[in-house]
């Protein structure tokens, strides 16, 4: 063999191995390249199950903050509900002490006011004294029951509109002065009937007379 085949011989063993480690090179790097993309996508495959995880976490805390908010929206209702029930109770407790509320009647007797009113002149200028006496029938009060001012007649009440009727004006007759009595007590009053009684002690005639006296009986309009 001459020395230029020789020469070309160790070349193209250089070349070969050259190429060879080339190819190792490149089949190396590849396989790094490889591995490290895999790690990539296992990496975010890990992230996207963590993600996964925290969005079933937050579905189940919505679901039980839904079921916190039903339980509180039955609570509610309940509470409602009691209420409700509660207030039928105690309707139906006033009902019975409503029905079993006892007739009453208000007797009020020897009024004395000094007053001015008469036939003559005299007696209406001068004035003299008078003497009531009245009675009201309220029917059923709850007052037997309850104890209370407000579900009666207040007798003080009713002396004071009696003496303000009386002494506001003149009346000729007892007759007429009895009747505007009776009729402003219905009207103030919720009664079922009043009966009102007028006296003179001392009425003026020239006879002697203990006292003379006027009744009128009103009931009230159904």
């Amino acid at each position: 063999m001459s020395g230029s085949e020789a020469e070309e011989d160790r070349d193209g063993d250089v070349g070969e191995e050259d190429a060879d480690e080339g190819v190792g090179r490149d089949q190396g790097e590849g396989e790094v390249e490889g591995e490290e993309d895999a790690e990539v996508e296992e990496e975010d495959a890990e992230v996207e199950e963590e993600d996964a995880e925290v969005e079933e976490e937050d579905a189940e805390v919505e679901e039980e903050d839904a079921e916190g908010e039903e339980e509180d929206a039955e609570g509610e209702e309940e509470d409602a509900e009691g209420e409700e029930e509660d207030a039928e109770e105690e309707d139906a407790e006033v009902g019975e002490e409503g029905e079993g509320g006892e007739s009453v009647t208000i007797e009020i007797s020897g009024l004395s006011l000094y007053t001015h009113h008469g036939v003559s002149d005299a007696e209406r200028e001068v004035g003299q004294r008078l003497v009531f006496d009245l009675r009201l029938e309220l029917g059923e009060a709850d007052a037997t029951l309850t104890d209370r001012i407000e579900d009666t007649v207040d007798y003080g009440e009713v002396c004071q509109l009696v003496a303000l009727v009386a002494q506001q004006r003149s009346h000729r007759t007892l007759e007429r002065l009895c009747s505007t009595i009776a009729d402003r007590l219905l009207a103030d009053y919720e009664i079922e009937a009043v009966w009102v009684k007028a006296a003179k002690p001392e009425p003026p005639i020239p006879l002697p007379v203990g006292e003379v006296s006027v009744e009128v009986w009103r009931e009230a309009e159904v």
